[in-house]
C-alpha cells in the first residue's frame, strides 16, 4: 500500500515570476494592482504589491487565487456554476474566502490537474483577469 501521495505543485521561483509578469503588465498600463499565487493547497506562495493599489484588494486577491486554486476554474465562472439556484448563492455567500467574480485563474498543470491558482486585485475585473493571464503566460502556462 502506498502511504505517501505525489501532488504536482508550483514552484517558488514560477510563482514569483507570475506575480511579477502581472505586474509589469499591469504597469504599463496603468493599473494599480496586488496579485497573488497560491499552490493547489492555497498555501500562499508569491504575492506583489504596486504603490498605490487598493489596500483592501491585498486580502481579495488572495482569496481569488485561493477560490481558482480550491476548485480548478475561474473565479469568474462561479455565477454560471450556482445558476439561479438561490439555496446555493446563499450557501456559497457565506463561505468565507470564496470569491464569485473575475480575476482568479488556476493553474493548469498535466491533463485535467492544477498546481495552483492566481489572484490579481485592483484594476477591473477584466483587467484583473488580463494582468492574471499574464503572469501565467510568463511562465508557460496560457
Amino acid at each position: 500500500m502506498q502511504v505517501a501521495a505525489s501532488i504536482p505543485g508550483i514552484t517558488a521561483e514560477a510563482a514569483s515570476a507570475a506575480c511579477a509578469a502581472a505586474v509589469a503588465h499591469a504597469a504599463a498600463r496603468g493599473w494599480r494592482i496586488n496579485v497573488a499565487v497560491v499552490d493547489r493547497g492555497g498555501n500562499l506562495m508569491a504575492f506583489l504589491r504596486q504603490p498605490g493599489a487598493y489596500i483592501h484588494s491585498i486580502d481579495i486577491a488572495i482569496d481569488k487565487a485561493y477560490t481558482s486554486a480550491s476548485f480548478g476554474f475561474p473565479t469568474k465562472a462561479w455565477m454560471g456554476a450556482i445558476g439561479h439556484d438561490d439555496g446555493m448563492k446563499f450557501g456559497f455567500s457565506n463561505q468565507p474566502r470564496l470569491i464569485v467574480f473575475g480575476g482568479g485563474l488556476p493553474m493548469p498543470g498535466e491533463g485535467d490537474e492544477w498546481i495552483g491558482g492566481i489572484g490579481v486585485s485592483g484594476a477591473s475585473e477584466s483587467e484583473d483577469e488580463e494582468c492574471a493571464k499574464a503572469g501565467l503566460a510568463a511562465i508557460g502556462l496560457a
